[in-house]
């Protein structure tokens, strides 16, 4: 049975584990496993409560029969602007309306949470195209840089 739910403590590992995966996946023969966890050595998960859900945020996982396949998450970057986070699905699970279905879960969170505008950041044009293209369908259009992240694509979303 596939569900979407706040992460559990005893789900954290096995949720880096999904990150890193895809993200492994995402950019074969541009990055390590070992390069991944020095870019991101996903502190926030190991901290979860406090750094999302004491942080006027929250931390989704997609579970099939109770196994980590998908995360994703809001936190707040200011009082009135929250990011979206961590939306990493495993790829048999992307195309079948899940990420939509989390995104839009996230983004009313975020809305009833009162956040005005959602923001993000992806890490290439070239190989995170599907899903910049995803998230340009669920609203999102081209800002600025915003941080000082090694991302290069940053958007935006009016709530």
């Amino acid at each position: 049975m596939i569900e979407i739910k706040p992460i559990q403590t005893h789900q954290i590992e096995e949720a880096k584990q999904a990150i890193a995966t895809t993200c492994l996946e995402i950019f074969t023969g541009m990055v390590s496993e070992e390069q991944l966890k020095q870019y991101d050595p996903m502190l926030d998960l190991d901290s979860v409560q406090s750094h999302y859900f004491d942080n006027n945020g929250i931390f989704l996982v997609l579970l099939d029969n109770n196994r980590v396949v998908g995360t994703g998450a809001i936190r707040q970057f200011n009082e009135e602007i929250c990011e979206l986070k961590r939306m990493w699905f495993f790829k048999e699970y992307r195309g079948r309306g899940l990420g939509k279905k989390m995104a839009q879960m996230l983004l009313d969170f975020a809305q009833k949470a009162g956040y005005k505008k959602v923001r993000l950041d992806t890490a290439s044009q070239e190989k995170q195209f599907q899903a910049i293209e995803f998230y340009k369908r669920l609203g999102f259009y081209f800002i600025e840089r915003y941080n000082e992240s090694l991302c290069t694509v940053f958007m935006e979303k009016e709530l």
